[in-house]
């Protein structure tokens, strides 16, 4: 089975064998998908929408049967009352509250409806985790789309789980929360606890993510460290000058330069790993181009465009 981290001499924490998902209107989500996570690493499957990320969460987590394939958690198969279900903390799709009760109160009643006594062995780590302060005590309603993503998160800490499954946690949030979110699954990481999360967002998961899982349609498109991923790509510059047709004619004669495309207002330089942006100014400011711009692009989202193409992006 591969792997997107080291191999190790225990069984990964989640596992995905041969796993295909068929619905009654024919429609197939998921496609012999095969991947695996090991303790600790903090994963993110990447794909377009409908690319099957949300449907494998669903069945890893035992809320929906796959067609073939498997799923496993701490080395033992996934089925609805699996008891390792209770290690993990989830947040699939967005989370749901009562909007008139507080956030605590919607904590205390989450927990109690499966007969579990008050308070949790989490509460206290879950509420400094989420950072709410005395928000927690206000009516749901009043919170903001991120605070709301926070109390999510933060239920998803009550029983102190090793494993944490998300999908697509900072959907719909300003930059200011996405940011806070990204730094609260990096505090948890720091703590060591197992994460995979779905995402479209190619900078949330280069920012907080260990290891890459990437889907199209259904299919493992590639899987391995961000920084494995990066490797099969050059380096992609953006610059933006004075004179933009003379620079192109500059830069493409250069050696290790491997296209100069159009990126309004500027230029999108792909380059060989042993090329600097260095290199490109000098030789601009030797040609008497301005360079007023300079700066590297996301390389993940070069990766992923190449992987799942163009036109599937724009659908």
């Amino acid at each position: 089975m591969p792997s997107v981290g080291p191999p190790t001499t225990t069984s990964p924490i989640i596992a995905v064998d041969g796993l295909s998902k068929r619905f009654s209107n024919g429609v197939l989500a998921v496609d012999d998908l095969t991947f695996a996570v090991e303790q600790g690493q903090v994963c993110g499957m990447l794909g377009p929408n409908g690319a099957g990320k949300t449907t494998t969460l669903r069945i890893l987590l035992g809320l929906v049967r796959p067609t073939e394939g498997s799923t496993s958690l701490f080395g033992r198969r996934v089925t609805p009352s699996a008891r390792e279900l209770a290690r993990v903390g989830t947040m699939i799709e967005q989370a749901a509250f009562v909007p008139y009760l507080s956030g605590m109160r919607n904590l205390r009643l989450w927990w109690e409806a499966s007969g579990a006594d008050w308070p949790p062995p989490g509460l206290h780590h879950a509420l400094e985790i989420a950072g709410l302060g005395p928000a927690i005590d206000r009516r749901v309603k009043t919170y903001s789309l991120g605070m709301h993503q926070r109390l999510g998160v933060a239920r998803s800490l009550l029983a102190n789980p090793e494993v944490l499954v998300l999908d697509e946690p900072t959907v719909g949030l300003d930059p200011q929360e996405m940011r806070s979110i990204r730094q609260l699954l990096q505090e948890l990481a720091r703590e060591g606890v197992t994460v995979l999360l779905s995402s479209h967002l190619l900078a949330e998961v280069e920012e907080v993510c260990t290891h890459v899982v990437v889907m199209d349609r259904g299919r493992l498109v590639a899987s391995g460290t961000v920084g494995e991923l990066m490797q099969h790509a050059g380096t992609t510059a953006y610059l933006e000058v004075g004179d933009t047709a003379r620079a192109r004619q500059v830069l493409s004669t250069l050696a290790g330069v491997r296209s100069v495309v159009e990126a309004p207002p500027g230029l999108a330089i792909e380059l060989d790993p042993d090329v600097t942006r260095a290199a490109l100014v000098a030789a601009l400011v030797h040609a008497e181009v301005q360079v007023e711009t300079v700066m590297q692009r996301h390389r993940l989202e070069d990766v992923f465009v190449g992987l799942v193409g163009e036109e599937t992006m724009r659908q």
